[in-house]
Order: structure tokens, then C-alpha cells, then sequence
């Protein structure tokens, strides 16, 4: 039977820490006020080591040794099953307590504590307080070259990459690229290394071997390869310093954004991806069918953070966005990440602007501080975001044609050339690579972007154009029940198909508003890349589901 000494038994007459008692041929035990009979029959002393004292429990009285039978046990911080041929100790102290150990063995189960042991990682060698000290590291074989004499073989730690040489002989036989090693050494200091510094290896231990070599050499310093055969490798290209160098930046973007906001008093939030109406209306929408019910993949976070921004006042959320577009550009994919946020009581969309202009400058000096290996490996340059000037749609329209030409298709929308004009008159005449396009015509802004009460054919809203392409789009809600049914119907879109959504209106809300930022097209931008494929670890877009 199971003893849990800490929990009265089921019978009120077998109360915790009564003694156990083994019963004759029989291999199971039971509770009993009897002392406990020793049966050594022949088993020796212990050949394991004796389990942790258990700390809590009146001591099971009987004498010491091994006694033959077999036990469950339930105590607080360890499981023990199918004990056979164990021994009992007394621990000394004010509260005695019971250990365990048996010739056979045992099965356990420990409760953690959250103790993680932090493996030596770039940072910790690159600090240069490990010098001439031991150091041991784990990582993958990056490259490997054997010199007769001496053999140098790089690291590739989960950051970064660090040179070691050792004697031929330390080397593990068949020793080969992407081969997961644990390698231990001492550090010193190398200048014609990478970094500056190198490892002395002693000994190195195999985890892991490939079962077959990479179909591309990592150690190159441009792989080379067109988009379509990257994008089939992408497991493999993705271990490539470069392809590593973009997703670290990535995550240095997203870490900015969450702790910038954080800081700034917003509530984090997850809301659903299947949802019953698109936030942005169209046919760019991906439908699904959920139970025989019509549902869609979410094209924004939208009604929700609207809703809760009526609970929380500001909030933000950093996941996946779907749109149906049939498009097949180096500046489109099928799902991204977005980051949205949302804020209320605004006293007009400039607040909105103004908390995005203050994420970028951080975002900047933080990528500045903590990520400049990863922007001097591509090459990046960070833009000044201590200043951004801020156009209205048509005169950012008129001076960009005026001073570049150039004929404009859509009055109502920017095209991709007239984003990168203006962009470029930013750069030139304002000195900037970032520039606010505000004021948007209502009739391509979605239903629920507010109305310029000075001019309502345009609205309060506003795109960011980043090196001449949209990476942002933003602005002031309709808040007002009356205002957002009657700009419902003026679309022609039915008012019971959102409901719910109109519940936040209907029950008040504060003056709001919020945005949503593209962070593969920010991390494109700023990396430089050519397409927005190398900014997603595995791109969705028309033709690709896999890998």
C-alpha cells in the first residue's frame, strides 16, 4: 500500500507514523502499531548511496539494516516505488528523520526548486575576466581544420562563435562539423581570433553526431544561395551567422517593445486568432470552418485590444497576423508578427505617435548597447529616432511628386513608389529615415478609424514610413455608439455582425487609439534586407507551408 505519513489514513486507527511490519512471504507491507521485524536473509550492506533524510514525520522506530519486502512511499519532496531490500537509518537532531537506500535500486522523483545551471556562454569569455582561466562551454562544431601539428576548431555557442585549438589528439575520433560537443580549456587572450580571444582545449566530449554533412558550408561568410533554395534549407541556413545576426536584432526589437510599454504602464495581452469577423473587412481574410460555424483567422488583434483598452486602459500584444492577400512582392507574407498596442483617455492620435516615437528610440539604444556585434555583422545602420517629422497625406503626396515626379494611380492610398519618394524627401530634406504620414482619406481607412471633425474626409490616423516602406499603421477610434453604428451603415456593412465589438461602445468608452507595427518589415529595414522572407524564420506566404 501507499504510506503518505503526512495525511491521516483512511481508517481513523491508522494514523500517520505508525511502524510498518513485513508479513511473512508476502512482499507488500501494512500499517501497524508492531515493531517492525527485521529479516536480513541474507542481503548485504548497501551498495548505493543513502537517499536525503525525509524532514517532516514522526521516526519509523525499528532497528537499523536491510530488511526484505517491498514499499511505496509518498513523502513531501521525493516518490519512491517499488522499494525492494531497503535499509533504515536514524539521523541524529532534535527531529529524527527516516532514510532510505536499496541494493536493487529505485525509481524517484525529486520536486524542483527552479535552480538552473547557466551554461559559459560569448558574453561570459568576450568580458575578459576568464582570461588564462579554465573555462568549459558547449556548442556545435562550426568549422573544423586540422594543421598536422595543431587543429582549430570553432564554437558555435548560442551566441556568437569562439576559436579553439588543441593537440590532434585531444580531437574525438570522426570529429566533424555539427557535431554537439561539451569542450573544457582555458581562455587567453589572441588577437588574430575572432573576438580577440580563443580557448586552450584539454579535453572534448561528443554529445551528438550528424547523421549526414550539411548540404552548404556555415562558415562562409555569405552562403550564396537564391531565395527559393534558402528557403527549402531554412533549418540549415537558419545556423548560418548572419541568418542568426537578423533574428537576434528581431528579438532585440520585440524585448524593446515589451519592456518599453511595460515601463510605460501597459498590461500585456493574448486575445484569439479564430475569430467570427474580420477586423478590417475585405476579402483578405482567411476563412475556416469551425464546428459548421463560419470563422476566420484574426487580420488583427483590433476589437479586442479595443475592449480591453476599456479594461486596462493601455495595453499591448506581440503575436501572429493572418491576411489572404494574393500578393507575390519582397514586402508581403501571408502571417507576421505583429505588435499592437492600444491606449485611452488620448487627447487627440498624436499621443499614439508620440509613445511609438518613444519605443523606437529606445529600441535604438538598446540595439545600440546590447546587439552591435549582430548590426557590424550585417552591416546595419540604426536610424535617429530622436526626432521625426510628421507630413500630412497629401502634402507628403505633392512635395515628393514635386521634387522626384512621378504620376499617383490611388488619391486615396499610397503605392509602393510614392512611399519610397517620400521616404527619400524625408531622408534628403528633413534629414530623417523615419517620417509620420498623417491624415489619411477615410475612404481607404477601416470603419472604425475616427473622423478629422475639421475635415471628415480625411481621418486621425497615420502610417510610418521606414526607409521609404509602411511599417506601421495607426490613429484615433470612433469611441461614440451613435458615431460607430452610423459609420457601420454608411459602409454598408450590417451592425448585428458585430455585436459583441459593439458592446465597448455601447457600455462607454475613453477617447482611444493604438497602432500595429509589421516586425518583419521593421527588422527588414533595418538589417537591409532584400525581401521580407529573410525577416521570418519560416515565411508564409501564396506558395510555401513548409518547412
Amino acid at each position: 500500500k501507499g504510506i503518505d505519513e503526512d495525511r491521516p489514513s483512511r481508517r481513523p486507527t491508522e494514523n500517520a507514523g505508525h511502524r510498518l511490519k513485513a508479513r511473512p512471504g508476502k512482499t507488500r507491507w501494512r500499517n501497524t502499531s508492531e515493531p517492525m521485524v527485521r529479516t536480513p536473509r541474507g542481503v548485504g550492506l548497501s551498495v548505493l548511496p543513502t537517499l536525503p533524510g525525509l524532514e517532516r514525520g514522526p521516526l519509523l522506530e525499528g532497528q537499523r539494516g536491510w530488511y526484505r519486502g517491498m514499499i511505496s512511499l509518498f513523502r513531501p519532496g521525493l516518490y519512491i516505488r517499488t522499494v525492494r531490500d531497503f535499509s533504515l537509518f536514524r539521523r541524529g537532531g532534535a527531529c529524527p528523520a527516516r532514510q532510505i537506500s536499496t541494493k536493487e535500486g529505485w525509481n524517484v522523483m525529486k520536486f524542483v526548486t527552479g535552480a538552473s545551471r547557466k551554461p559559459t556562454g560569448w558574453q561570459d569569455l568576450a568580458g575578459g575576466g576568464r582570461n588564462n582561466r579554465p573555462a568549459a562551454v558547449h556548442g556545435a562544431v562550426h568549422s573544423l581544420r586540422n594543421m598536422g601539428g595543431l587543429a582549430f576548431l570553432t564554437l558555435r555557442l548560442a551566441r556568437g562563435t569562439v576559436q579553439c585549438v588543441c593537440a590532434p589528439d585531444i580531437l574525438p575520433a570522426g570529429l566533424c562539423e555539427e557535431c554537439c560537443v561539451e569542450l573544457s580549456g582555458t581562455v587567453r587572450a589572441e588577437a588574430r581570433a575572432p573576438g580577440g580571444l580563443e580557448i586552450a582545449a584539454e579535453s572534448i566530449k561528443v554529445l551528438s553526431r550528424p547523421a549526414a554533412p550539411l548540404p552548404l558550408s556555415l562558415s562562409k561568410r555569405r552562403l550564396g544561395l537564391n531565395l527559393d533554395t534558402g528557403l527549402a534549407l531554412r533549418p540549415a541556413v537558419l545556423r548560418h551567422g548572419r541568418e542568426r545576426a537578423v533574428f537576434r536584432i528581431q528579438e532585440g526589437l520585440v524585448r524593446a517593445f515589451r519592456d518599453y510599454l511595460t515601463g510605460e504602464g501597459f498590461t500585456e495581452i493574448h486575445t484569439p486568432k479564430i475569430v467570427c469577423a474580420g477586423a478590417e473587412g475585405g476579402s483578405s481574410i482567411f476563412r475556416l470552418d469551425y464546428f459548421g460555424k463560419k470563422a476566420y483567422l484574426a487580420q488583427s488583434p483590433q476589437f479586442y485590444k479595443q475592449t480591453m483598452a476599456g479594461v486596462f486602459e493601455r495595453v499591448f500584444e506581440i503575436g501572429p497576423v493572418f491576411r489572404a492577400e494574393k500578393h507575390a512582392t519582397p514586402r508581403h507574407l501571408n502571417e507576421y508578427t505583429g505588435l499592437d498596442f492600444e491606449m485611452g483617455y488620448i487627447d487627440s492620435f498624436y499621443d499614439v505617435i508620440e509613445m511609438e516615437a518613444g519605443y523606437l528610440r529606445h529600441a535604438m539604444e538598446l540595439l545600440a548597447e546590447e546587439y552591435a556585434g549582430e548590426l557590424e555583422l550585417l552591416g546595419a545602420e540604426l536610424p535617429a529616432a530622436d526626432r521625426i517629422p510628421c507630413l500630412r497625406f497629401d502634402d507628403a503626396k505633392r512635395l515628393a511628386a514635386e521634387r522626384y515626379g512621378g504620376r499617383s494611380r490611388d488619391p486615396y492610398d499610397l503605392e509602393p513608389e510614392e512611399e519610397a519618394r517620400i521616404g527619400r524627401y524625408a531622408k534628403e530634406e528633413l534629414g530623417s529615415d523615419l517620417v509620420f504620414v498623417t491624415h489619411y482619406p477615410s475612404k481607404k481607412r477601416p470603419f472604425y478609424a475616427m473622423d478629422d471633425p475639421d475635415a471628415p474626409r480625411y481621418t486621425l490616423s497615420f502610417d510610418l514610413l521606414f526607409r521609404g516602406m509602411e511599417v506601421t499603421t495607426g490613429g484615433q477610434r470612433v469611441h461614440g455608439y451613435a458615431e460607430q453604428l452610423a459609420k457601420l451603415e454608411a459602409r454598408g456593412m450590417d451592425p448585428a455582425d458585430f455585436e459583441s465589438y459593439l458592446m465597448i461602445h455601447k457600455y462607454g468608452m475613453p477617447p482611444h487609439g493604438g497602432l500595429g507595427i509589421g516586425l518583419e518589415r521593421l527588422t527588414m529595414q533595418l538589417c537591409g534586407l532584400d525581401n521580407i522572407r529573410h525577416a521570418s524564420l519560416f515565411p508564409r506566404d501564396r506558395t510555401r507551408l513548409d518547412p
